[in-house]
């Protein structure tokens, strides 16, 4: 069956910080999430609406879960913190891992995860190791006043700091110019420094488009603040959906963490085959 071996797919759908994914809880590693297939689930119209749809399948290279994520486009994404984050939600709730820690093997390495359930059903709040950001070199960008740096959190990004108030970029003019030059795509974000250790962001994401949040965004912001000596090691970036906490180690060198609340919006129950005869 195209796009899956079952004949009907158990969802539940997850936000964190706006950032909204749906995963597919496979303890018995079942389910084949095509590029259709993805595009057709996560588009807003068509399908059930997501940036993002993953399958929490079983452990791999000793880690208590594996994750395949891939982005609204159908493309396969290295990470996601605030995709992570739903994922540890969905499978907490599902009884695949018992809370508050275990690990989640995804194409960027395995990740140590931690999620508390919250007081109301459907709420918690995860913190999620995100590897060591690697920063690059400064790059030409379209913001007038402002800095551009790379930086890699297991996936590629461009933050931009300075200039306009994000609120007034046109981020879905804008966005896509600068990810088109650089090979492969890189997610872009816009970033507001004004005192303290704390940041505004935007972002356009590299196969979704503009969303409410980005964890790996979120990192990548943090770090190259700090390099410029912006901001210390507990930094707070306001995204559009929510505000998310980022813990960057005493050097470079040093693991980055995640922290945010999540919640389950949904579940839903789809047939494969109807939601891609009936796509475009």
């Amino acid at each position: 069956m195209a796009g899956s071996t079952v004949s009907a797919l158990s969802l539940s759908k997850h936000e964190g910080a706006g950032n909204d994914f749906l995963v597919a809880v496979d303890p018995e590693g079942k389910v084949r999430l095509t590029p259709e297939l993805a595009r057709a689930l996560c588009d807003r119209h068509l399908g059930v609406g997501a940036d993002g749809v993953m399958v929490a399948g079983p452990g791999r290279t000793g880690a208590d879960l594996s994750m395949v994520l891939r982005n609204a486009d159908g493309g396969e994404a290295e990470l996601s913190g605030n995709g992570m984050r739903c994922l540890a939600q969905a499978a907490v709730e599902a009884g695949l891992v018992r809370p508050p820690d275990f690990t989640v093997a995804t194409l960027s390495g395995v990740r140590a995860v931690s999620y508390q359930p919250g007081e109301r059903p459907g709420h918690g709040a995860a913190r999620v190791e995100m590897g060591r950001v690697r920063l690059g070199e400064e790059r030409p960008h379209a913001v007038p006043g402002a800095r551009a740096r790379e930086a890699d959190v297991g996936n590629p990004h461009l933050v931009v700091i300075g200039g306009e108030d994000p609120s007034e970029i046109d981020v879905a003019e804008l966005g896509p110019r600068l990810e088109a030059h650089h090979q492969g795509g890189v997610n872009v974000e816009f970033v507001l420094w004004s005192g303290g250790d704390r940041l505004a962001l935007r972002v356009w994401e590299r196969g979704v488009g503009e969303t409410l949040a980005c964890g790996t965004g979120s990192c990548a912001a943090a770090a190259v603040a700090r390099a410029w000596d912006l901001v210390g090691e507990h930094v707070l970036v306001d995204n559009p959906g929510g505000t998310l906490e980022v813990w960057l180690g005493p050097t470079e060198d040093d693991p980055v963490e995640l922290a945010g609340p999540v919640r389950r919006v949904a579940e839903v129950q789809v047939d494969p085959m109807a939601l891609l005869d009936g796509g475009r």
